[in-house]
């Protein structure tokens, strides 16, 4: 236990000063992980509806801060290259987050045509049913893209390292709270990059 918990700090700070600097994409984090949080909750009320907020608001604020906000030139911090933190990164780097968020685009309009999604579903009858069968679509394509990286880690790097990478997936929001709460006012602050990045945060 000792030493799962010892890589799993190792792998939130390793995320943590590889690829939060910028202090748009920590706020854009929070807000992610607070509606997370929320979609957690209605997991045991409305599956559909918790992966339909999941998705449209959790995901896209998240990826939305790495993609368009995150500094990808040399890390003075850490003295890394982006290409070098790509190469390690242990979970979704930005070109496997490329395919994820594809197949998150595509899948609505694979159903958009085939409403029974190759027979497998009842076809929907109004836009909430489809709606409602979209966002069954995404908790499989969230649940499916978890289990499929944690095995393929279970071969790459160990099964530890894909447990690990699975737990901190799952509890990502809770930390994200804790980890950005300050962010909204540094950045209020005119403060683009976080001043304390490569800090580890007091306990």
């Amino acid at each position: 236990m000792n030493e799962f918990l010892r890589q799993l700090e190792i792998q939130r700070w390793d995320d943590h000063r590889y690829y939060h600097h910028s202090t748009i994409n920590q706020s854009l984090h929070l807000v992610s992980a607070i509606s997370f949080v929320v979609a957690y909750g209605l997991l045991f009320i409305d599956p559909p509806l918790a992966a339909l907020l999941a998705w449209c608001v959790s995901m896209t604020t998240r990826q939305a801060g790495h993609f368009f906000f995150e500094p990808r030139g040399y890390d003075h911090v850490n003295e890394a290259t982006h290409e070098y933190k790509e190469q390690i990164k242990v979970g979704y780097n930005l070109r496997r987050k490329v395919v994820l968020m594809a197949i998150w685009v595509l899948l609505p309009l694979v159903l958009w045509f085939d409403r029974s999604f190759f027979g497998l579903i009842a076809p929907s009858t109004d836009l909430w049913g489809y709606a409602r069968d979209v966002g069954w679509l995404w908790l499989a394509l969230g649940a499916g893209g978890l289990v499929f990286r944690t095995v393929q880690l279970f071969f790459l790097q160990g099964v530890t390292t894909g447990l690990v990478w699975a737990t901190k997936i799952l509890t990502d929001p809770f930390h994200d709270i804790w980890l950005y709460h300050k962010a909204p006012l540094k950045l209020l602050r005119g403060q683009l990059i976080d001043p304390a990045h490569g800090r580890r945060p007091a306990r």
